[in-house]
């Protein structure tokens, strides 16, 4: 099985658009997508970063929120986890055009799966 590429890096921001535009200017990112509650998403043209913007009445803290691989072929990779002992990857569901499946490592910490990348469908590779 070819080796999975880390693509996605994901925080929850209070402000998520000062934040975006942050690492848009300081680090010359571009915003490529932005959802409707505010989250934005950038990329430096190989690893994304998505700012998601925090809700009042979440829970889910500010900060570091979950990573993603791009991997060939998501049900090889999800039936790998399975037989490593690991939940089922589940169905992503949302309108978000980016990643299919949500994970689970053996330390709680959550990643996507995708298997057509985390830029938009008409730019992905």
């Amino acid at each position: 099985m070819p080796s999975a590429k880390l693509r996605h890096l994901a925080f929850t921001a209070r402000d998520a658009r000062k934040l975006a535009h942050f690492y848009r200017d300081q680090f010359d990112m571009r915003i490529f997508h932005q959802d409707p509650d505010g989250s934005h998403f950038l990329t430096d043209g190989y690893i994304n970063l998505a700012i998601i913007q925090q809700a009042l009445d979440g829970d889910v803290p500010t900060g570091f929120n979950h990573f993603g691989f791009h991997v060939d072929d998501v049900e090889a990779c999800s039936a790998n986890l399975v037989d490593a002992g690991l939940p089922q990857p589940a169905p992503r569901h949302t309108t978000r055009p980016f990643a299919e499946y949500r994970a689970i490592d053996p330390e709680g910490n959550w990643f996507d799966l995708s298997a057509h990348g985390y830029l938009p469908p008409s730019e992905a590779h």
